[in-house]
This record gives structure tokens, sequence and C-alpha cells, in this order.
């Protein structure tokens, strides 16, 4: 069963970032924009690439392999809007981001 669990803390993660976590054995891409925090399946529908380690422009990351671009909030594709990645729905408590996995 889905439950809410840590994935990172406020600080790990500046405004115009990403990052990868790996949680429950679970690999995920966490983002902040603006002081909003999303978490998406980490893996480039592409090729697999680590989408957490991509550049953030707004609210679209940029693979870093092959340049596909994702919107973190919806996790469509830019290339392809038929193609998304999973979004975890996200809560912070206190320093905590917890995404519900």
């Amino acid at each position: 069963m889905a439950e809410f669990v840590r994935v990172a803390g406020t600080a790990d993660v500046q405004p115009g970032h990403g990052m990868v976590a790996e949680v429950n054995g679970k690999t995920v891409a966490v983002f902040n924009v603006d002081g909003a925090f999303h978490v998406v399946d980490n893996t480039c529908l592409h090729r697999g690439g680590p989408l957490g380690e991509g550049e953030v422009e707004g609210s679209v990351v940029t693979c870093p392999w092959h340049g596909w671009q994702f919107n973190v909030a919806t996790g469509t594709c830019v290339n392809n809007p038929s193609g998304k990645v999973q979004v975890y729905q996200v809560k912070v408590e206190g320093s905590d981001v917890k995404a519900l996995l």
C-alpha cells in the first residue's frame, strides 16, 4: 500500500534545481520550482536518462542524455505529449519533502 515517505529535505533541493533520490528501492527525481516541490519517476521515457540530473527551467526539466523535456508538475513530455512519466503526490512536513510512493 502506498504511503507518504521522506524523499528529501527542503534544503537539499534549491529553487530551480532537481536531485535523484532512492526510496524503498524506487529511484525518483525531486524538483523545487519556486518553492513548490515535485516528485516524478527519475527515468526518461526516451532512453532511460536520469531526469533528476537534468537542467530545470521553470517547470520543465530537460533530460541530460538526449534533451527530452518533461513538465515536472504534470509528467507530460513536451516533445511527445502522449508520453508521460509518473508523478507522485507531495507534501512538505517541517523540513521534509514527502511523496506518496
